[in-house]
């Protein structure tokens, strides 16, 4: 009963930072490393920060039907691969998933019981300033932004919205998010034992009675 969350928001909201926080304050959760056909940037890694694939690929997995969603993206392949979500659920291990909007909405499609976080920046002028802090030009900063008004509208259909004034607040809020939803009922319910119940409370929960009458 392991689930997907799917973290998505405007670029420069800090949708990265978050989820990077994330993973290295809980356990039992692993991020979805999306493929792309675009060269490796200096530092990055090959199953870490994305999956290199060659553009033949990339297209073969298309054909196998291997990516809940893609898109090619000024020339480059992106897209989100099926067996790291398969695989994770069947270890019992919730995934994360940091993606964009569309392709938020093109994964919640595929897989319904996804959890959904929008991450909001505290205001416009703050996202410019983040987006000036990352060394984008005013040309790519002004194209983001006008991106991010079509985009921030967006939140109101995500199952949860985090507003990330502080970084450490939105990863606590995120954590809380992820936290609460293995307290859900049918998830404990699904896995007694593996939660720590023993076998008599196990019993009772199963072949037993509530003596409260339903109104």
């Amino acid at each position: 009963m392991a689930k997907l969350f799917i973290l998505s928001a405007p670029s420069g909201a800090g949708k990265t930072t978050v989820a990077q926080k994330l993973l290295k304050s809980l356990d039992n959760i692993k991020k979805i490393v999306t493929a792309t056909t675009r060269e490796p940037r200096p530092g990055e890694v090959h199953g870490v920060d994305y999956l290199f694939m060659t553009r033949e690929e990339f297209e073969k997995g298309i054909e196998e039907d291997r990516f809940f969603e893609y898109a090619n993206v000024y020339g480059n392949y992106y897209g989100t691969p099926k067996d790291q979500v398969e695989r994770n659920l069947k270890e019992g291990v919730d995934s994360l998933l940091v993606i964009d909007v569309q392709g938020a909405f093109k994964v919640k499609s595929k897989v319904p019981e996804a959890v959904t976080v929008f991450l909001l920046p505290p205001s416009l002028e703050e996202l410019r300033r983040r987006l000036l802090a990352r060394g984008y030009l005013d040309k790519n900063v002004d194209v983001r932004l006008e991106t991010a008004l079509k985009e921030i509208p967006c939140a109101k259909a995500f199952d949860y919205i985090i507003i990330n004034d502080f970084v450490d607040k939105a990863v606590d809020r995120l954590r809380s998010i992820i936290l609460a939803s293995r307290s859900e009922k049918s998830r404990v319910l699904s896995a007694l034992e593996k939660e720590g119940c023993s076998k008599d409370i196990k019993d009772l929960i199963e072949g037993g009675e509530c003596y409260v009458e339903k109104a």
